[in-house]
């Protein structure tokens, strides 16, 4: 069996929102949207994410996103206008990461492992 990252399905109040939030504050692109608008899809790079609607309470989740060059994607939503939560730092975990909150609460810590010192 060979498998590859999962994709999360976001509840989302409004699916069009949603997707144009991931497209204007975090630089995702839209790739698709259902009939209706009650499903959708962004992506960037090979992560992506879908929406589904939902008329119930939204419970937030956590999201861990990989990046090769976790300072660059720093500055770059930081001049889109991202609700940074947590500024970039170097962890003791080992990963250098910040963290961003979406319109709906969800947090996705974008994170780059530290190279390991000689």
């Amino acid at each position: 069996m060979n498998l590859s990252q999962p994709t999360p399905e976001l509840p989302a109040l409004d699916v069009e929102s949603a997707q144009a939030f991931f497209r204007d504050r975090f630089g995702f692109k839209v790739e698709w949207l259902y009939p209706g608008g009650e499903i959708g899809a962004v992506s960037h790079g090979e992560c992506a994410i879908f929406f589904r609607r939902t008329d119930g309470p939204i419970h937030a989740g956590t999201f861990w996103i990989f990046s090769e060059d976790v300072d660059a994607a720093y500055q770059e939503l930081k001049e889109r206008g991202a609700d940074i939560i947590e500024d970039i730092e170097d962890k003791p975990w080992g990963m250098r990461q910040f963290t961003i909150k979406d319109l709906n609460g969800n947090k996705f810590h974008i994170h780059q492992d530290k190279p390991e010192k000689a």
